[in-house]
């Protein structure tokens, strides 16, 4: 009979030992949940006073202020909203709704695909910009609008051929071919435009300067801010940065700037106007599951929101449309406390999902934006409201 070496088996046990309560110390302090998801804790040090802004009398609609939170999820904005310990401006609409955003050929949407349902009013193929599922061109709001007589404005956080601003601008089958996308703006007629990506407009693989190709065609061409804030050209094509530019915790009230120039631009024109505001960086940071970062872009489109949301109050002939183009990181809120600003949440992935999106609508006509939709409905709705 062979005999059991017990010192041995003491060695192991005690290994063994030692191994599962390192395991159980590294689970006790780790940031996981019970389903091995890394949970995010963010506590809010600074909130920010939200307006009380009043409902507009009248049904007359002269001007459209279409603004996109890019891959902002209800569960983001409420993770804005529980930071900023329960209050937001987009609280001040009176009517929402809800958006399918699924693309023509994938139920994955991208800003491609789900920026093209709503400057066109046409489901489209992923990764694909203001072109039908055929390649063919399509005309968008602002095309319409411009043939109309109104003037037509872009205002985004992101570089001007990422795919959102490029799809009510350029057409092409796909996002990445960013110069022939630059090179479509020459020819897109939108009178103040504002974002990021310098480089691709003079930094190209052909040489071509489209700045000074764009100075032809009669725009003001900015590169700062302070530059586009004393400009009195009504024509303005600004870009600040030679990419995107900056998150909202390095870029200060610049968006709201932006913002409140290219209105006071615009509202000139007594034929009324069209205009698309995005806060683009909230997809970077739903993508990098970044929670603060998403919280303080939120937190800055919620700040121009309520800027917006004054301003077309005191003008009464305004409607905004506020929505998301899809959700990113499949978020979900599951702790937190509205006393003291504290949200607790879990990325499901880096990746865009399939949540349905709210639409928020201020001013009149906004009961218009009720109930489940399609993305496609948002063009369609606002083609009616403003005649096109």
């Amino acid at each position: 009979m062979k005999r059991i070496n017990f010192k041995k088996m003491k060695n192991v046990l005690s290994l063994l030992v030692g191994v599962l309560t390192l395991i159980s110390v590294q689970a006790q302090n780790s940031d996981e949940g019970n389903d091995g998801r890394l949970e995010h804790l963010f506590r809010s040090e600074n909130t920010y006073q939200v307006k009380n802004i009043r409902p507009t009398k009248g049904e007359k609609v002269d001007n459209v202020i279409l603004m996109i939170g890019d891959g902002m999820g209800i569960s983001h904005y409420s993770s804005a909203w529980i930071a900023n310990k329960g209050h937001m401006n987009i609280e001040n609409c009176m009517y929402a709704g809800l958006v399918k955003t699924y693309a023509a050929n994938k139920l994955i949407t991208d800003s491609g695909a789900a920026g093209t349902a709503m400057a066109t009013g046409q489901k489209a193929n992923y990764h694909s910009i203001a072109v039908d599922v055929d390649n063919n061109p399509l005309n968008s709001m602002t095309d319409l609008a411009n043939d109309k007589g109104l003037s037509t404005g872009i205002i985004v956080t992101c570089g001007l051929t990422d795919a959102t601003p490029a799809t009510f601008c350029a057409n092409n089958p796909d996002r990445d071919k960013e110069e022939e996308l630059a090179t479509d703006y020459l020819n897109c007629g939108v009178d103040f435009i504002l974002g990021g990506g310098r480089d691709k407009f003079h930094n190209r693989s052909d040489n071509r300067n489209l700045l000074d190709e764009m100075k032809a065609k009669g725009y003001k061409v900015c590169s700062s801010l302070e530059e586009t804030l004393n400009t009195k050209d009504e024509r303005v094509f600004a870009v600040l940065e030679e990419g995107q530019l900056p998150l909202a915790n390095d870029r200060g009230d610049l968006f709201q700037k932006a913002c409140e120039k290219a209105l006071d631009v615009l509202s000139k024109n007594k034929n009324g106007f069209f205009a698309m505001i995005e806060g683009s960086r909230i997809d970077d940071c739903g993508h990098w599951n970044d929670l603060p970062g998403l919280v303080a872009e939120i937190g800055d489109f919620d700040r121009t929101v309520g800027q917006v949301l004054e301003w077309a109050q005191k003008n009464g002939k305004t409607l905004v449309v506020i929505l998301s183009d899809h959700e990113t990181g499949a978020f979900t809120i599951i702790g937190g406390d509205i006393s003291n600003g504290e949200v607790t949440g879990n990325f499901a992935n880096k990746e865009h999902s399939g949540i349905l999106v709210p639409v928020y609508a201020y001013g009149p006509q906004s009961n218009q934006f009720t109930g489940i939709m399609e993305n496609t409905d948002i063009f369609k709705k606002i083609k009616s409201i403003l005649n096109l």
